[in-house]
């Protein structure tokens, strides 16, 4: 088990005035989900649809605290060479030919698994880091299965064990942030292991705020202007809809422009900042009326 440590933050209002501080305006159930993962030492599980800040709250914990950022992206197929650790089968070759009749099996076999061979992947850095860290595993539900069992250890024990080497513990817990898409349902046994927070957007009142905080050059009315369509797209049917990454994208792109209000003409002009599909643009154009 890792050692005792001194706590990231102090209160639920120390979380949400340092993210706030480094641009991140974070919910009074954000805050306190953060501050109860830090202080009871367990991971966060967040959960929600893609733009909504999932992956930038681990950004935002490690900046706010001075703390490393640790990340390992999740896809489809990821295994345990690319999560945990692999050996560097190259150099052991070299160093197994090296010693061809000097030393006996014993002694090349203690000495090709040992540190100078071993090349740790994303979870196993996070395990060994004696500084303040943030792992951020993201994107959990876009991995199989059968890499969920390879982090209950490690998420339970703070530790990976290495068949030739045994096993490596914390010296301290890392915070652990894990995000998902909700495009699969993860194991009960994950998610035992962690606290829940259900991130969605933002309501119209934080999300202005967010984007008046990110473009502060953009004025009270376009913010208002901008909120309100982006608010007016989720409530299609699209395939994908905007995320609050896309609304501030959006009043950046109208800044670059040099516009100052947000027109029929500004729309559609602009629209694919925050729609990716033709499909979606298509639908908008037609329930906005721009046509």
């Amino acid at each position: 088990m890792s050692a005792p440590q001194p706590p990231l933050f102090g209160s639920v209002a120390d979380v949400a005035e340092r993210l706030a501080g480094v641009g991140y305006l974070a919910s009074t159930a954000v805050a306190t989900t953060v501050y109860l993962a830090d202080r009871l030492g367990k991971p966060l599980l967040v959960e929600g649809p893609a733009g909504v800040g999932k992956t930038e709250l681990a950004k935002a914990v490690a900046q706010a605290t001075g703390s490393g950022l640790v990340r390992l992206q999740c896809y489809e197929g990821i295994d345990e060479a690319r999560a945990l650790y692999e050996w560097n089968h190259a150099k052991q070759l070299l160093r197994i030919t090296a010693g061809q009749g000097q030393e006996s099996w014993d002694e090349t076999r203690d000495d090709v698994f040992s540190e100078e061979f071993l090349l740790p992947r994303p979870l196993l850095t996070a395990i060994r880091r004696s500084e303040p860290t943030v792992l951020l595993i993201d994107e959990m539900d876009k991995a199989d299965v059968e890499v969920e069992g390879l982090l209950l250890e490690v998420l339970s024990d703070f530790q990976v064990t290495v068949p030739e080497m045994g096993t490596i513990s914390a010296t301290r817990r890392p915070f652990a942030l894990l995000t998902s898409n909700s495009t699969r349902e993860l194991s009960e046994a994950l998610k035992r292991r962690c606290l829940f927070l259900h991130l969605d957007f933002p309501d119209a009142d934080l999300e202005r705020r967010i984007v008046a905080s990110r473009v502060p050059e953009l004025t009270e009315a376009m913010v208002d202007a901008l909120v309100r369509t982006v608010r007016v797209l989720r409530t299609l049917e699209l395939r994908k809809s905007p995320s609050v990454a896309e609304t501030i994208d959006w009043g950046r792109t109208l800044l670059a422009l040099g516009l100052d209000t947000l027109d029929d003409d500004a729309v559609r002009a602009t629209l694919g900042v925050v729609l990716k599909h033709q499909s979606d643009t298509v639908k908008a154009a037609s329930e906005l009326r721009l046509n």
